[in-house]
């Protein structure tokens, strides 16, 4: 899911104003089996959307001061997220710049943080229905002709698992140093996109 999110778009409805980017740097996330995932402990109450149906918003606080958007992937009860570490800007660009206090579109969404701060996207969304929702919401997209791979950003642990999936080429792909070893880069033929769906399904 990590890799088919990519080139799709992600969309939010910010004071009456539609903002949206072009998805170009995941990262997957599982649950108990996955010591760098925030279901590895169990459930509690920051984690619990990524035990309920695919499709939905997983919206965490962090640092104390940055919000991260992620996917939630699996079945309910079955833990899993995708973090949507990047975006290129496509509409809004305007006001995404005057949410982030920038002048230049270049590192406006290029970082988990920076995208939802661009988009205006905090705890009021967590639990939103993505395929649904009017406010924030993920639209179909073309899959890119050569997608990256490579190890998680700022983990400690599973840094072997390859599970950072980016658009190469892409300036817009956050300058975060992956773990593990050097990223891998592979071509895809086009083809129509999936997105997920409400019911823990890919449509």
């Amino acid at each position: 899911m990590a890799r088919e999110l990519l080139g799709c778009g992600l969309v939010t409805i910010d004071r009456g104003r539609r903002l949206s980017g072009t998805i170009v740097e995941t990262e997957a996330y599982r649950g108990n089996g996955d010591p760098a995932s925030h279901a590895y402990s169990g459930r509690t109450n920051r984690n619990a959307v990524m035990f309920g149906e695919a499709g939905h918003a997983y919206v965490y606080f962090t640092m104390g001061m940055h919000y991260c958007l992620n996917v939630t992937t699996e079945s309910p009860g079955s833990p899993g997220a995708v973090l949507l570490r990047a975006i290129e800007p496509v509409e809004g660009v305007r006001w995404m710049l005057k949410n982030r206090g920038l002048n230049t579109a270049v590192h406006v969404s290029d970082g988990p943080a920076k995208l939802t701060e661009a988009l205006g996207i905090d705890r009021r969304l967590n639990g939103e229905d993505l395929i649904n929702s009017k406010i924030l919401f993920i639209e179909r997209g073309t899959r890119p002709k050569r997608i990256g791979r490579s190890g998680r950003v700022g983990i400690t642990v599973a840094t072997e698992r390859r599970w950072r999936y980016f658009v190469a080429g892409s300036s817009f792909v956050s300058k975060g140093r992956p773990s593990g070893p050097a990223p891998r880069i592979h071509n895809y033929a086009r083809a129509g996109r999936r997105v997920v769906g409400s019911s823990a399904s890919l449509v």
